[in-house]
């Protein structure tokens, strides 16, 4: 070990990520790999959003911007949680990141204390982990289950609740299982975080993406609750636009003044030209958009019944694009179910262990492939599924 190793803080707490470099491994040594497990849509990023980037370019649009992000983005923000969520934020009260992600850590630097708790949708994106043990914190799974689809039941999450609980990070649609939790579930939610005056992180950026039967409601448009939640979104998933790195956090203004320095210590601005691309991204046609989660739509409606075929089940995803199988039936822990079928057929999943799931019985499917190729790859995963039918009789 290095003399710098044996000096790290008990902020970095190790994540094991020898499974996901072994999988990558095989699959680099192969040919034809189908790759399912990623969270990246392979949609380009619509060719109105480029140009703009583009025209800032050539408009000498490169340098810093203030900290909370250029006037006219904020004011975008703001106008469409408006008119798509029924979120009463002003431009004031947005702040631009550098994606989610930077808006997730400071969050937790401006607002978690040693020894604090923190509750979080699970299985979930453990990056929420990392930013509560970060600052000081003890990150607090509440579990979801397959019979309710994996959507959030409020006796899990009030009997986790102790003295020590500061905040609860609601994630709808989520990650990894595209569970959507029910509106009358969210108003309980705000009552349980009135009733025990917790803060609420409320991370909505699948919330664009959301399908017939299911309907997302931003706790922050709930009476009472906009004093006490901190709405995130962004730019990559909808939008196509994971490496452009836009997000942004929604919250009252003393709370956007009080940490706006700090966001300027993280990263000084999000990257400029990213900005203008996020504006046109908002404004521009959204005919696009529309195409691509369309799409997502028809993929999952190929998906559903094509998984039933095989004998496996799942939540119903009402939003994102995942689906949360359970492979329990093959008899196989979900690291050697994902490790045969990549070797044997050349499709690769991860196990839910990657998103903090303690049940070993499940895998997440993203369906950011063509259908053409979604449909290779159920043809290669029926077979392998067939194959460990007959092997176990």
């Amino acid at each position: 070990m290095s003399a710098i190793t044996s000096k790290l803080t008990n902020r970095i707490v190790e994540e094991d990520l020898s499974f996901r470099s072994k999988m990558l491994a095989i699959a680099a040594d192969m040919n034809n790999v189908i790759a399912m497990g990623r969270g990246d849509p392979d949609f380009h990023t619509p060719v109105h959003i480029a140009a703009a980037a583009k025209e800032a370019i050539d408009a000498n649009q490169h340098h810093y911007t203030p900290p909370t992000g250029i006037p006219a983005l904020r004011a975008a923000i703001a106008a469409d949680l408006q008119k798509e969520y029924g979120l009463e934020y002003t431009a004031d009260e947005v702040i631009v990141t550098a994606g989610v992600q930077e808006s997730i850590t400071l969050i937790m630097l401006a607002l978690i204390r040693a020894g604090d708790e923190v509750l979080i949708t699970s299985p979930r994106f453990m990056t929420y982990d990392t930013a509560v043990n970060f600052a000081g914190g003890l990150p607090v799974p509440v579990p979801t289950f397959q019979i309710d689809d994996f959507a959030l039941d409020i006796a899990e999450i009030e009997k986790r609740i102790t003295p020590r609980t500061r905040m609860f990070v609601l994630v709808s649609p989520n990650n990894p299982t595209g569970a959507v939790t029910p509106p009358d579930v969210i108003r309980k939610i705000a009552e349980l975080a009135v009733k025990h005056d917790l803060v609420v992180v409320s991370d909505e950026i699948y919330a664009k993406i959301i399908y017939e039967g299911h309907e997302h409601l931003s706790i922050g448009s709930l009476p009472g609750m906009k004093e006490r939640t901190i709405t995130l979104n962004g730019f990559s998933k909808t939008y196509a636009m994971t490496g452009w790195r836009v997000g942004y956090l929604a919250a009252p203004a003393d709370f956007v003044s009080k940490v706006t320095e700090m966001r300027h210590t993280l990263s000084i601005n999000t990257c400029t030209v990213s900005q203008y691309a996020a504006l046109a991204a908002l404004t521009g046609p959204h005919e696009p958009i529309k195409a691509m989660i369309d799409e997502y739509a028809t993929r999952r409606a190929f998906l559903l019944p094509a998984l039933d075929d095989m004998g496996l089940t799942y939540g119903n995803p009402g939003g994102a694009f995942y689906v949360y199988i359970n492979v329990s039936s093959t008899g196989m822990s979900t690291p050697d179910f994902c490790e045969r079928l990549l070797r044997e057929t050349g499709v690769m999943l991860f196990p839910g262990t990657m998103f903090g799931d303690h049940d070993p019985s499940y895998i997440r499917l993203s369906f950011l492939q063509p259908l053409p190729v979604l449909k290779e790859a159920v043809k290669r995963m029926k077979a392998f599924m067939d194959r460990c039918g007959k092997a176990a009789a």
